[in-house]
């Protein structure tokens, strides 16, 4: 005689109603870092097809990505500093300084410099004297999340000013001229940068999100399977004669 165990499928309603909801939240989540994934592919292909210019364009039809080469002088004495950017482990700036170039000026990201832990002690800003050409691509202003607090207002007779976020405007009024509302990330080839400039289209590529969104899709897959085998129960033994 051979004794068996039936197994029998029943799922508890909670069990159910929790599954369902974590599966479509990681199905959803999922989803999303897909999505922003293809979005960066899309905004990486139109920085990389903006093209090149020797002249710096009007505002208005400027795109982000344009390689620009044009010819004139940095504003060797006033630099904006953004703070807490981060460079191989370090921290440090971004320095933002103007650049005079056909009757406009537009700030120039220049790259990374050390700072140390004591804040009244800025770094010194070597800046080349003269006309001079250089080149990088055309990028918006560091955007920023919710502003807390009091806006910080900048002076106009103390340079460099450290700043958490570049603000055109702001460096607009404490320079006494109006600004080009891009700024010029300087190539790395390019004469009077710093370290750093491997400058990206994006922060996250898109193969972080895809890898994110396969992670939300493995959880959505492990709740599926979990519920599953929590759902199973084992019956009766049962015994079947043998011939």
């Amino acid at each position: 005689m051979t004794r068996f165990t039936t197994i029998s499928f029943r799922p508890s309603k909670p069990g159910i109603v929790l599954s369902l909801v974590l599966i479509v939240l990681f199905v959803t989540l999922g989803n999303w870092q897909r999505d922003r994934a293809n979005n960066k592919d899309e905004l990486i292909a139109a920085y990389l097809s903006a093209g090149q210019s020797r002249t710096l364009p009007d505002p208005a039809r400027a795109k982000p990505g344009l390689h620009l080469t044009v010819r004139g002088q940095f504003d060797s004495q006033r630099h904006t500093l953004a703070d807490n950017r981060v460079y191989q482990g370090k921290g440090g700036v971004h320095v933002y300084t103007p650049f005079k170039t056909n009757g406009r000026t537009m700030l120039v990201n220049r790259g990374w410099l050390e700072l140390g832990a004591d804040r009244s002690k800025l770094p010194d800003v070597e800046t080349p004297h003269g006309a001079l050409e250089i080149s990088g691509r055309i990028s918006e202003v560091p955007g920023v999340g919710r502003r807390l607090g009091v806006a910080l207002v900048m002076k106009n007779d103390q340079w460099p000013q450290l700043v958490t976020y570049p603000d055109i405007e702001r460096i607009s009024a404490a320079l006494g001229q109006k600004l080009y509302p891009l700024v010029l990330l300087l190539d790395a080839e390019s004469a009077g940068g710093f370290e750093g400039r491997d400058w990206q289209p994006v922060y996250l590529s898109p193969e972080k999100h895809r890898a994110y969104a396969f992670q939300w899709y493995a959880l959505a897959v492990a709740v599926f399977a979990g519920w599953i085998l929590m759902s199973l129960r084992r019956g009766k033994s049962l015994a079947e004669n043998e011939p």
